[in-house]
């Protein structure tokens, strides 16, 4: 008589632990990587009702110039200072076509501070100057109102 090995029982369900725990670690991955992918400086921007949307402000080559609340400098992520960002955008936009440089400001920074940094951008020959708002939110869009049930009073 040969010798025949017997099968082991088989299991019916797949075992879904070692997936689960390679989706947790991939999700606590794109949660740590997904606020260092900012290609600029986060700054609280002033709203406008009649805002236009700049989308050539997403491109990867857009130059985009922050100024925050304390009156700090940022072109993308690299902070600068105001004597330097002429040389800076005439080094960036020698090469290109479009020669639009997209300014966006703390709604609470100054005044003047962000018409000295436009006053740089110009000179430094810049053709055209974006100012990046965002859209105000009109007030009866949050949520619609119900219907209102009319009821005979002699009833």
């Amino acid at each position: 008589m040969a010798y025949k090995p017997q099968a082991g029982p088989q299991m019916a369900a797949p075992n879904v632990i070692p997936m689960a725990d390679i989706m947790l670690v991939l999700l606590i991955i794109f949660m740590v990587v997904t606020p260092m992918l900012q290609k600029t400086h986060q700054v609280d921007m002033a709203s406008a009702k009649n805002a236009r949307d700049m989308k050539d402000a997403d491109k990867d080559d857009a130059i985009v110039v922050a100024v925050t609340r304390d009156g700090s400098l940022y072109m993308g992520n690299t902070k600068i200072t105001k004597e330097e960002i002429t040389g800076q955008i005439k080094d960036r936009i020698a090469n290109k076509l479009d020669k639009t440089v997209y300014v966006k400001s703390d709604a609470r920074a100054k005044y003047g501070d962000v018409v000295a940094i436009v006053d740089e951008i110009r000179s430094a020959g810049v053709d055209q100057l974006g100012l990046l708002t965002e859209k105000t939110q009109p007030l009866g869009s949050t949520a619609p109102k119900p219907p209102q049930s009319q009821a005979n009073p002699g009833d």
